[in-house]
């Protein structure tokens, strides 16, 4: 009986015989009764008849009873929004509980404009806000980006007095974080008297949601000192920035610490948890959890389709897309971009073209210039240049810069001067900012021997107040993320030995420096002593001398890595017996006895 719907329990409806004289004489246990079967309603079919009740024993104008009438159309999984909204008009003078719940049914709507002019509403009629009111608001306005309504609220929440309630100071945080006022998330941050474990949280994800990736770990570095136990939402963050940071250790301890507070991971968690390891280089471990899934959505497909294409494994992110087809789930453009990314590291020119045309013909899907810019450096990088800017000069869509520097890139990996002189001049006319424009065009110059036009380039550079990025790599050794910088003079001695006495070891096993890399009008010694000090070569060396003999280093860099570098890497792995995993901007490279993963193919 406990499972049959409110309509078939007709009996509740009838007082029994021993609470007759209770119920007639009682108006206070019909409005129990009242409010037990609305607790009991399981559809809006049952809420309906419960809403008829309520008006046959004229209880609607009780407050109360009116009020969790509209918190169970409004906030149950199964109600309506439309319905509460029509219960709430009947409503004479709605009370602070009850405009509180309407504003956490339009949140939990995604109706966040509605929110906000119920608020302006509750002012108006002079109904007083409380401290429940405003972490719902807040969350509407970081929805929408609305920072000056936001910092309008804070005032009121001044006015008012509730500045030290910790909800609200904690929606403080996550608001302004989510609207990039970070020096505001901050300052109420440290303003707090108190702090809860959901106010680290904010702090956190607000600096996430920058890319302060290493202020991120640094601050759950200070959370656990202070002795606080991350939740799943923080541990959520930190991963991310484990992601971004090619921190693999400190990834595996918040798995860790995930598997130890929480019964059941949800799938948001567990997809961030193989992104991570992809994303780390530890691709065999997001593929078995992956597989360990019970229930996997579009978005796991799309994240473990994307680690593949970044491992250089096409053939296995196509046949995972197939399976993703077969299960029946619709891939959207995100997962199609994973797969036209998988054929692009994998030189998979004729099954990328083919799933194009499929995402074009048979998803009806219409590409973005993302696409495009995917599809031209995949023709690019296979040396079909003539054919990538025929396709950009035929898009649909106007190409950006994106596409247009993708074609200078292959061009210079080509040697093909003619093209790429018109991508740097289409660059150039968007007004491109970017210094690395620049620099692959006056390295192209300077390959060619054309030293007056590689001088014209790099003094228009310097014109624009444009400097060279500098190479940057970091590496992660006992639970601590180093960055090192080429060329950089800061570095510590022993670095430099380590340095020195690998480039003798190599050298014994035939390894001679590219100098080609080096297109500066210099003798061939000082371009030896300038690739030396490239930052993966640094990275190397001081992971070399701070961990343990045959355990693994993992480097991520900002810039692509140059064919030297890849060399002496493959060297390294094989003298020093290391399995070596470099992150080289978009794709992994996996260096072991002397070899490489790409098959010198990025």
């Amino acid at each position: 009986m406990t499972g049959a719907p409110v309509l078939n329990q007709n009996h509740l409806f009838l007082p029994s015989k021993t609470s007759l004289g209770c119920l007639e004489t009682s108006s206070r246990s019909k409005e129990q009764e009242s409010l037990s079967l609305l607790k009991r309603c399981r559809n809006m079919e049952e809420l309906k008849q419960v809403h008829a009740h309520i008006l046959k024993l004229g209880h609607f104008c009780d407050s109360f009873c009116a009020g969790n009438l509209v918190a169970t159309s409004a906030l149950s999984a199964w109600g309506s929004m439309d319905h509460a909204c029509s219960i709430f008009q009947q409503i004479n003078e709605p009370g602070t509980f009850v405009c509180n719940t309407m504003i956490k049914g339009h949140v939990k709507a995604m109706n966040w404009d509605k929110a906000l002019l119920l608020y302006c509403e509750m002012l108006e009629t002079g109904v007083e806000p409380d401290n429940f009111t405003y972490p719902v608001l807040l969350k509407a306005c970081a929805w929408l980006l609305a920072i000056e309504e936001g910092m309008q609220i804070h005032g009121h929440i001044l006015k008012l007095g509730l500045e030290n309630d910790v909800f609200v100071q904690n929606s403080l945080i996550s608001m302004y974080g989510k609207c990039g006022e970070l020096e505001l998330s901050c300052t109420v941050f440290e303003q707090m008297d108190q702090k809860s474990v959901a106010s680290w949280s904010a702090i956190i994800a607000a600096h996430a949601n920058l890319g302060m990736w290493c202020e991120c770990l640094m601050l759950f570095g200070d959370m656990r000192r202070e002795g606080w136990r991350a939740e799943e939402s923080t541990l959520v963050s930190v991963l991310s920035a484990c992601t971004h940071l090619g921190a693999l250790d400190l990834g595996r301890c918040s798995h860790g610490s995930l598997l130890r507070n929480i019964s059941a991971l949800n799938v948001i968690v567990q997809t961030s948890l193989i992104d991570m390891y992809a994303k780390c280089g530890c691709l065999e471990k997001g593929l078995c959890l992956f597989q360990k899934m019970n229930k996997k959505n579009q978005l796991s497909y799309t994240v473990m389709i994307s680690g593949l294409a970044v491992h250089g494994h096409g053939r296995k992110a196509l046949e995972l897309f197939s399976a993703m087809l077969q299960e029946g789930l619709a891939p959207d453009a995100v997962a199609h971009l994973g797969v036209l990314s998988a054929c692009n590291h994998a030189g998979l020119v004729d099954e990328g073209l083919r799933c194009f045309n499929r995402m074009k013909g048979e998803h009806k899907i219409q590409p973005t210039v993302q696409h495009y810019g995917c599809l031209v450096d995949l023709m690019g990088r296979a040396g079909m240049l003539k054919e990538a800017l025929q396709l950009i000069t035929s898009m649909p869509v106007r190409p950006n810069d994106v596409i247009w520097r993708s074609l200078l890139s292959s061009c210079r990996v080509h040697k093909n001067l003619e093209i790429g002189e018109i991508a740097a001049h289409m660059l150039f006319q968007l007004n491109s900012q970017n210094p690395s424009d620049y620099v692959v065009l006056s390295n192209m110059y300077a390959q060619a021997q054309r030293w007056y036009d590689m001088a014209r380039t790099r003094t228009e550079m310097a014109s624009k107040g444009l400097t060279q990025t500098p190479g940057i790599s970091l590496v992660e050794v006992k639970r601590r993320v180093y960055k090192f910088v080429s060329q950089s003079h800061h570095q510590c001695n022993d670095i430099y030995k380590m340095v020195h006495q690998m480039e003798w070891q190599l050298r014994f096993e035939g390894y001679l420096a590219d100098t080609s890399q080096v297109l500066l009008d210099v003798d061939e010694e000082e371009k030896r002593e300038r690739l030396k000090y490239h930052s993966q070569k640094l990275a190397i060396a001081f992971a070399l001398i701070h961990t343990s003999q045959g355990s693994p280093i993992r480097i991520v860099r900002n810039l692509r890595m140059c064919s030297d570098c890849h060399t002496y890497t493959k060297f390294v792995s094989m003298i020093y017996e290391r399995e070596i995993t470099v992150r080289d901007r978009n794709r992994f490279h996996h260096f072991k006895d002397g070899n490489c993963s790409c098959r010198d193919y990025w």
